[in-house]
């Protein structure tokens, strides 16, 4: 008795497919990529696995390192790791600097913002010392935590990105990571978007320095994350923007200058956001439609996903995409709480681009043997159950 059911749902909801990479603007850049933060669908790319160098958005792995010891509760904000001579010394060799001083005593959280606001090397290595005993060992750490996120293509030799050629990544790995920084550590991931930071430091006046991100300080939305430069590299800049609910990473390397780092960037996120859509087609745990039910208590139970379905699609194209319930019903009863009764197929362009499991609500306990009967003899003489 039972059929095969589809029910089509008429929607205009964004659809991903896992790269829409064709190229319709030009980035001045050797290398960039753009991703919906949500899907993981790949906007744009020009280059994504050319070997770069990172420069200073290797600080954003040096972070991860950081909140993964913090959310383990390895290492608190308050506590406090002392200023070795090798980190004073960074800060008096013309790199970007925190100005931590010889034997401070310096707290996990004002390094973490002299890292990520200020691309202080000083306060990476103090941080990877205070952390993981030596900046060596610490790169350890970095190079494990990026196999974890398959960044193949990457290795890390410094916590802070200075200068050598076994310090590499590309913008594909970068954006990757960049992704996985903001999913994973909503708690922290705003250091990120502070645009100064004041470090009261020992036998000085305060000093204040500002974010180097240019994308800060324009009206788009952004809100990380790491700038870099390096000379044999020229300038970088990973990238977010977080707008009515929808978030974009660009990552970009070997801008010609400042100026161009901040106006392409911009051009690639803003491409994102007028050419691309985002549709939540189904949130995790919140009924999404009903199916039905044989001899059970109820006709019908509603289903869910367990998990938020969003997919990205061109503006031009929302017409392609076709989402259906797939099932064999009626369900027969018993049916248990979360037990799996039907598939969401999302359809873009007469190609199956996702399939979803849909559970059950709630428990649906089979009718007595009386009321049964009578069902089997409705469905018999009007078939309808």
């Amino acid at each position: 008795m039972k059929k095969i059911f589809l029910l089509l749902i008429v929607v205009f909801f964004n659809i991903v497919t896992t790269s829409y990479a064709a190229k319709k603007i030009s980035i001045d850049a050797i290398s960039s990529i753009l991703l919906d933060y949500h899907t993981n669908a790949v906007l744009y790319e020009d280059n994504a696995d050319h070997k770069i160098y990172p420069a200073s958005m290797t600080k954003i792995m040096t972070a991860i390192v950081a909140f993964d010891l913090l959310q383990k509760g390895d290492v608190t904000l308050d506590e406090k790791f002392p200023v070795s001579e090798t980190a004073w010394r960074m800060s008096k060799s013309g790199y970007s600097s925190m100005f931590i001083m010889l034997n401070d005593m310096v707290s996990v959280e004002d390094l973490l913002k002299g890292i990520i606001i200020v691309s202080g090397n000083d306060a990476c290595v103090a941080l990877a010392e205070g952390l993981a005993g030596s900046e060596e060992e610490f790169a350890n750490l970095m190079n494990i935590k990026a196999e974890e996120l398959e960044m193949y293509n990457t290795n890390f030799v410094n916590s802070s990105g200075i200068a050598d050629p076994e310090n590499y990544s590309t913008v594909r790995d970068i954006a990757k990571m960049s992704r996985y920084l903001i999913m994973k550590y909503p708690e922290y991931y705003h250091y990120f978007k502070e645009t100064t930071f004041t470090w009261d430091r020992t036998g000085g006046d305060p000093i204040t320095q500002g974010n180097r991100n240019p994308l800060l300080y324009k009206n788009l939305g952004a809100d990380g994350i790491k700038t870099g430069y390096l000379a044999a590299e020229k300038y970088s800049l990973a990238s977010s923007i977080l707008r009515n609910g929808r978030r974009l990473i660009a990552v970009g390397s070997g801008f010609n200058s400042k100026n161009s780092r901040s106006k392409e960037s911009t051009k690639l996120l803003t491409y994102g956001l007028t050419n691309f859509d985002l549709v939540n087609i189904s949130k995790a745990k919140v009924p999404f439609d009903k199916v039905e039910v044989w001899q059970g208590k109820e006709d019908k139970i509603d289903v869910y996903t367990n998990q938020d379905v969003y997919k990205t699609i061109k503006k031009a194209k929302k017409k392609l995409l076709k989402v259906s319930i797939k099932y064999e019903g009626p369900i027969e009863a018993p049916i248990q709480k979360d037990e799996k009764v039907a598939i969401l197929k999302v359809v873009y362009d007469d190609e199956i681009v996702g399939e979803y499991d849909l559970l059950a609500s709630k428990e649906v306990k089979k009718v007595n043997f009386v009321s049964r009967l009578l069902k089997s003899l409705n469905y018999l003489i009007w078939g309808d159950v």
